[in-house]
């Protein structure tokens, strides 16, 4: 038998895990408008998803401790705006470090640079903010790079210690920390060199 609109619509909501965030779309070639639209009403509907703000819902995290949903992931609903108005974003510094859990500081709002126009999104007691710039990093392919390159710059080449290498290193498997540094080749000397040691233990000889 055939799968409906609908439950192709929930087989890729479940491939991508608790706390991703989404816009019709990401669907779109899933079926029209519409229909896929109608899909994720039907699907907030029965409690499965959750409208995080006008057009990005969000498969919620649950706490198992709280005995209820947790607030959403910023940085998915963030992507998933990004992705909605086809924008490139890069998370500013502070805004990175806190991502990577550099920073124990639990932001009012995470600011992200953009291409697109500068708007900011409340969500609860937190908001997004975006900011038009020319991006720099604009040519990287994964978003781990720009993340990490915007945590490191924050930091300042003098602030770069080998706690602060351990603790992003640890964030990321090796395979993936060999592909970080070959995204990042065209970064400035100094941030590379601590990719470089970052990725030092997942190179192969």
């Amino acid at each position: 038998m055939s799968k409906t609109t609908e439950d192709k619509i929930l087989s890729r909501i479940y491939g991508n895990g608790r706390g991703h965030a989404f816009s019709q779309g990401d669907f779109a070639d899933l079926g029209t408008r519409s229909t896929v639209d109608s899909g994720l009403h039907r699907l907030e509907k029965r409690g499965i998803i959750r409208r995080v703000i006008r057009g990005i819902y969000d498969y919620p995290r649950y706490s198992e401790l709280l005995k209820q949903p947790v607030a959403p992931d910023l940085d998915q609903v963030a992507r998933a705006l990004a992705r909605k108005f086809a924008w490139r974003i890069q998370p500013e510094g502070a805004t990175a470090q806190n991502l990577l859990g550099l920073s124990t500081q639990v932001p009012a709002h995470l600011v992200y640079l953009s291409d697109g126009p500068n708007r900011t999104y409340q969500i609860g007691s937190q908001s997004i903010d975006f900011e038009h710039t020319a991006l720099k990093e604009a040519a990287f392919q994964l978003p781990e790079s720009g993340l990490i390159v915007q945590a490191l710059r924050a930091f300042g080449e003098d602030r770069i210690t080998s706690k602060v290498i351990s603790r992003i290193r640890e964030k990321f498997p090796p395979a993936l920390r060999q592909k970080i540094l070959r995204d990042t080749k065209t970064a400035t000397g100094w941030v590379y060199a601590a990719i470089q040691e970052i990725a030092k233990d997942g190179l192969r000889e």
